[in-house]
Parts: structure tokens; C-alpha cells; sequence
């Protein structure tokens, strides 16, 4: 079994191919969402078109219907300072939800799927698993 972490780039190409997520994760898998990611995805409701909506609101519904949600909690915030003092001092900034969503895999010792793995590159602690 795998603990994993969904980053909002495997989620919102999946709500954009229409993939149903189990399709997507392998049944051994321990899966879960970092809080900020639901945040990200639930931008995309907000911004959708009327056309789009209603599938972007039921692929988030189904998202935090069946896969834990981990909050930024204490043991979050932690990892994310040490991500953010490890970026300072390489001089190499990375975005804001990224380092969360890296913290919260560091802090669940979670491997986190993701369409973006550069964003992710040379994080200490921080395991990728590319999903294209």
C-alpha cells in the first residue's frame, strides 16, 4: 500500500477528462487531498461558465465525499516553514499552495501525484509521482 497525495493538478485534469478518480488510483493506494487543493478546484466552480459548473460542483462534491481531506494543521504548518526557509535559501521560490501541498504530503509521509513535477523539484523530504 501507497500513501499518496493528490495535488490539485491530477484533480483538475481529471474533472477536465471526466476521469472517474478510482480509474485513476491504484486500489492499494491510501489517498488523500490537501486542503488547499480543495480550495484550488473549488476556484474552478467559481469561475466556470454555466455550462461547466454543474460537473465541476459534483466532481468536487465527489472529491470531498470520498477521499480525506488533510487540513493545515500544526504539524502542516511545521514542514511548511522548513519548505519555505529550504526555497529561501536555495534562492529558488516556488508558489505558495505548492509548498503547502508539499508540506502536507512531508507531514503525512505521503508521495504526491502530480502533472507539475517541476514545481516540486529539489524539495527536501518531498517524493513525486508524475501522473502524465
Amino acid at each position: 500500500m501507497s500513501l499518496v497525495l493528490l495535488d490539485t493538478t491530477f484533480l483538475i485534469d481529471a474533472v477536465r477528462s471526466g476521469l472517474h478518480l478510482e480509474a485513476a488510483i491504484d486500489d492499494e493506494d491510501d489517498v488523500a487531498v490537501a486542503a488547499v487543493s480543495v480550495a484550488e478546484i473549488l476556484v474552478g466552480v467559481e469561475l466556470a461558465s454555466s455550462k461547466h459548473r454543474p460537473r465541476r460542483e459534483a466532481f468536487v462534491g465527489d472529491v470531498v465525499s470520498s477521499i480525506p481531506i488533510v487540513p493545515y494543521d500544526l504539524s502542516v504548518a511545521g514542514e511548511h516553514a522548513k519548505l519555505l526557509a529550504a526555497v529561501k535559501l536555495a534562492g529558488r521560490p516556488r508558489g505558495a499552495h505548492d509548498l503547502i501541498i508539499a508540506a502536507t504530503a512531508r507531514a503525512t509521509n505521503r508521495r504526491l501525484i502530480t502533472a507539475d513535477p517541476e514545481a516540486f523539484d529539489e524539495l527536501p523530504g518531498v517524493e513525486v509521482r508524475p501522473h502524465r
